[in-house]
């Protein structure tokens, strides 16, 4: 690009992207300096307005510093111009890391990851969409996909164009919903990229004149969509650590005690992964979002489940196996989810018991006394602020301003019945 504007942006708590536009006859500066940025704009609700309980005041100033490797180019599209998106870390004006960041929230995790496990972590995050705008057409269905042409192939070009490498695109069970997934990628990279497509999608929608929503539930009664995080761990530098032949489920010590840390502070982790005021309409048992706190094979109502490998033709499984948390959608941020699993984790390492293993022939009864999620977002943050390790993975900064946001949208949408507040949220998302 040689002339219009770049758009320096951060994904906040309320999963909103915001920033700020710079010439690109300036891109040169704003790359070594970035753009100007307000502490308290963390604050900020997905309703738009700041919550009152913050630690900011109108005092304090940051850097939005863009990551050169996160240029996204959006085309021209008839009268729409074109566009250059760069995600950023908020930093000190002298370029120190703002421990209010959420990027740099998984930064940390990651660099810890690295550190004290001598592991990486791989990882793709799979969304789930209403879009609107088109007939009525059956589930998984030839005729919803050309139904939705031509954003469906627009989209994937799009994707492919800037580097998010999708994997497939589908019409998924519920009404007028879509699914998009991505190719695997290391933590950061999955992670910005869940940031992405998500406006990505939105701008491509708006182009064509289709409403489109990543709400966790449009309808009470209806399909809900989710954002399922898949992931896997390798040695720093070597192979895949997570398969092992002779365990139950295939899944060695290494995994089975990560995941054991995720179970053990699943409370802590859903009030992040799923903090919307319509998040726990969806996180019930038998939508197949996540219906206990336990790990299974390829039991789609587990918060953890055991992804099925392929081995057809000779496939090795062992550099397929990876976990799926299912308790997750696009009201949380990206940077946050993978960086929550990734603190809850390493704990997990820390600790001698590996999680036990249900079989993918586990009943219902069977599974009768695992315990259950939080059944609200007001359970969920009180599990967060009583679980005294989860509260220490977190800068006060940061978790004050988390706690201090939900509960100002809880307290918007006060008293309305579960239809009025998943409209309220379908219009943000």
């Amino acid at each position: 690009m040689t002339t219009g504007t770049a758009f320096v942006a951060t994904c906040d708590l309320a999963a909103q992207v915001r920033g700020r536009a710079t010439p690109v006859a300036r891109l040169d500066q704003t790359l070594r300096t970035g753009v100007g940025w307000v502490p308290a704009n963390l604050a900020l609700t997905c309703f738009g307005h700041l919550a009152d309980d913050n630690v900011f005041g109108s005092v304090g100033d940051l850097r939005l510093l863009p990551d050169p490797a996160t240029a996204v180019d959006l085309p021209a599209d008839g009268p729409v111009p074109g566009t250059r998106l760069y995600l950023a870390d908020q930093t000190g004006l002298d370029g120190s890391p703002w421990p209010g960041c959420p990027r740099g929230f998984l930064a940390r995790a990651l660099a810890d990851l690295r550190e004290i496990a001598g592991l990486e972590v791989n990882a793709s995050f799979e969304h789930e969409f209403m879009l609107g705008g088109q007939a009525e057409a059956p589930p998984f269905s030839f005729q919803r996909l050309r139904g939705a042409e031509p954003f469906g192939a627009d989209l994937v070009a799009l994707l492919e164009t800037a580097g998010l490498e999708p994997e497939s695109w589908l019409p998924e069970y519920g009404d007028g919903q879509f699914e998009i997934t991505l190719r695997p990628a290391p933590g950061m990279v999955a992670a910005d990229r869940a940031v992405l497509l998500r406006e990505l999608v939105r701008d491509l929608a708006r182009r064509r004149g289709h409403p489109v929503t990543f709400v966790p539930l449009a309808d009470p009664a209806g399909v809900g969509n989710g954002v399922h995080v898949h992931f896997s761990l390798r040695e720093v530098g070597g192979g895949p650590v997570m398969f092992d032949a002779g365990a139950p489920g295939r899944l060695s010590s290494t995994a089975a005690r990560f995941a054991a840390g995720i179970l053990r502070h699943a409370g802590a982790v859903v009030a992040v992964t799923a903090p919307s005021v319509g998040s726990y309409l969806r996180l019930t048992p038998h939508r197949w979002s996540a219906g206990g706190v336990f790990l299974a094979e390829r039991n789609r109502e587990a918060l953890l489940r055991i992804a099925p490998t392929v081995e057809i033709g000779g496939a090795d499984p062992a550099g397929q196996l990876h976990l799926e948390y299912r308790a997750a959608d696009a009201t949380a941020n990206p940077w946050l989810v993978l960086g929550i699993l990734i603190r809850a984790g390493l704990a997990g390492l820390a600790g001698a018991e590996p999680a036990r293993v249900w079989p993918e022939t586990a009943t219902e009864a069977d599974l009768a006394e695992e315990p259950a999620l939080p059944g609200s977002l007001p359970e969920a943050l009180a599990a967060l602020e009583a679980d005294e390790v989860a509260r220490g993975w977190f800068p006060h900064e940061l978790l004050h301003t988390f706690l201090a946001v939900r509960r100002a949208e809880l307290a918007c949408v006060k008293g309305l019945p579960d239809h009025e507040l998943c409209r309220r949220v379908a219009d943000v998302y």
